[in-house]
């Protein structure tokens, strides 16, 4: 492996340190270096504060002469929340930038590149590239389809059941899959569940017993606007619950912000869900909503990774995690194995659509 590659890789590593907390900012990573020794990094601050370029440079007083830069996405070349990071680039005398991929911006998309490139500094682009576009999928679809990049997590036993003949479903998976499951709140934007589960399960969403958590936006899809007052949402968190409710449902006053969209077949339509959720900056939206908003999202074909947590027993009969008819095999949503790993005693799928 290249040394490019290697550090890389690094600023990949780095920007996982902002997940979840730089929308509608890109999470980046940066590296200074000189001679093979690294000379500072850095990451995107949450929203707000200083890029990772910046971050990269701050120790270094700007200055970094005759250097090379690894950053995991092209610089932004405007002024937004904070300066533009080519300017910080041209003022540092750093005479190469290695890029991992073009910003999808419209404002950015090459400009940052050419800026650099017209003052004489050596760039290369495309290192660790697939890498580099997966770390921001969600920031890259909310800019060229307009939507989040939709994350369903799912516990189901080895039959597929995601509950018992009975109805009962505490707890399917183990203690050590839900604190994954907390893992994976903490990373994402926001977190989505239905009317069903909010009556059923009365969950908080909150992120709970991660070092450094924090709660994502929590969304319920409720058509008919049924949450109880007494709803444990509605009296936790960091910030109000988003509710999307039918654009005819009743009007009721809840600590909550409502947002009105149009019906569809069998409930709320989900694509305009999806777009206001992307113009409020929800890049990466993490689905626990039960079977039946799982398979409005999969019909849709909106599902773009599914984190299928498998617990070690059978069932034979109950819920499935997915509610509807069969599909036929020839039409089957199909998803990619990405890895797979054990979480306590059970089995954690991570999947990718085709």
């Amino acid at each position: 492996m290249s040394q490019d590659a290697l550090y890389m890789r690094r600023a990949v590593a780095l920007a996982h340190n902002g997940l979840g907390r730089t929308a509608p900012n890109p999470t980046v990573g940066a590296v200074i270096v000189r001679d093979g020794q690294v000379l500072s990094e850095g990451w995107t601050s949450p929203y707000g504060g200083l890029h990772a370029e910046a971050n990269a440079l701050l120790p270094l007083d700007g200055k970094a002469p005759g250097a090379t830069m690894y950053v995991s996405l092209e610089p932004c070349c405007w002024h937004g929340k904070t300066p533009p990071c080519t300017d910080a680039l041209l003022n540092s005398g750093i005479r190469r930038v290695v890029v991992g991929m073009v910003d999808p911006h419209p404002k950015v998309q090459g400009r940052g590149l050419e800026i650099l490139r017209s003052a004489g500094i050596e760039v290369q682009v495309g290192v660790e590239e697939e890498a580099c576009r997966d770390l921001n999928a969600g920031f890259v679809k909310a800019h060229e389809q307009g939507r989040p990049r939709v994350w369903l997590k799912a516990a189901a036993t080895l039959d597929g059941f995601l509950a018992d003949h009975a109805g009962s479903s505490r707890w399917i998976t183990s203690p050590e899959a839900r604190q994954e499951g907390h893992r994976m709140r903490d990373r994402c934007d926001a977190i989505l569940v239905g009317s069903g589960t909010l009556l059923a399960d009365d969950p908080a969403l909150t992120t709970r017993g991660i070092e450094g958590g924090r709660d994502a936006l929590r969304v319920v899809i409720d058509t008919n606007l049924r949450c109880p007052d007494e709803a444990r949402l509605l009296k936790v968190g960091q910030r109000p619950p988003l509710i999307f409710c039918a654009e005819d449902a009743p009007d009721r006053q809840l600590p909550a912000r409502i947002v009105r969209v149009p019906r569809s077949e069998g409930g709320l339509d989900l694509a305009a869900v999806l777009t206001e959720l992307c113009n409020r900056h929800v890049h990466n939206l993490l689905v626990e909503g039960g079977p039946h908003i799982s398979r409005a999202l999969l019909d849709l074909g909106a599902v773009d990774r599914l984190q299928l947590f498998l617990a070690p027993k059978v069932l034979a009969g109950g819920s499935g995690f997915l509610a509807g008819g069969p599909f036929d095999l020839a039409d089957a949503p199909g998803f990619r194995i990405r890895g797979s790993r054990r979480v306590g005693p059970d089995l954690l799928i991570d999947l990718e659509a085709c």
